[in-house]
């Protein structure tokens, strides 16, 4: 038994930003190229905030559609694992968007998207707060990272070594009505 389709699609939505997100976060923090950094904070910031709403859309449906039980065969070690590592990526998603909106919206930056809708800003104008949020989010990416290439590995080793029907609860993105 797998996800149902809106809960694929929302996963693997959250895929592509995630993965467009993270090496563009990555590039526009190291490189010393204005023009390409100007680009790659534009394109980070207002992806970030699409994907406070897709996180916020994708939590309220899990909280509503539960996932589908893991095989019966699989370890208990494995299915603890697997609790813990959903948990902290869902909850590093949310501490990475939320840091990244204070982090701009704190140093009166803006969030071109978001502006041109019209919606206020939430967060007051603070410095101290600013840094505070790019701290936390400087921190967090790492931690987000590694659970990431941990979510994949498992990922991988069910679907190729495994072949014990955890990989196929997810693939295909847009599989089951």
């Amino acid at each position: 038994m797998g996800y149902d389709r809106i809960s694929r699609i929302l996963h693997w939505l959250t895929v592509v930003i995630v993965l467009t997100m993270i090496p563009a976060g990555l590039i526009m923090a190291d490189t010393e190229n204005r023009a390409l950094q100007d680009i790659l904070f534009i394109f980070h910031k207002n992806t970030g905030a699409l994907l406070i709403v897709l996180l916020a859309i994708r939590l309220s449906w899990r909280v509503t559609h539960p996932a589908p039980p893991l095989p019966a065969a699989m370890p208990a070690a494995q299915k603890a694992a697997a609790k813990v590592s959903h948990f902290a990526l869902y909850l590093l998603l949310v501490v990475m968007a939320v840091s990244g909106y204070v982090r701009v919206r704190a140093g009166g930056f803006p969030i071109e998207m978001l502006d041109a809708l019209g919606v206020p800003s939430f967060v007051p104008r603070d410095e101290a707060l600013a840094e505070r949020a790019k701290s936390i989010h400087a921190t967090a990416k790492f931690t987000l990272i590694f659970f990431i290439v941990l979510h994949i590995g498992a990922a991988s080793y069910h679907g190729l070594i495994r072949r014990d029907g955890v990989f196929s609860r997810m693939w295909p993105p847009a599989g089951r009505a």
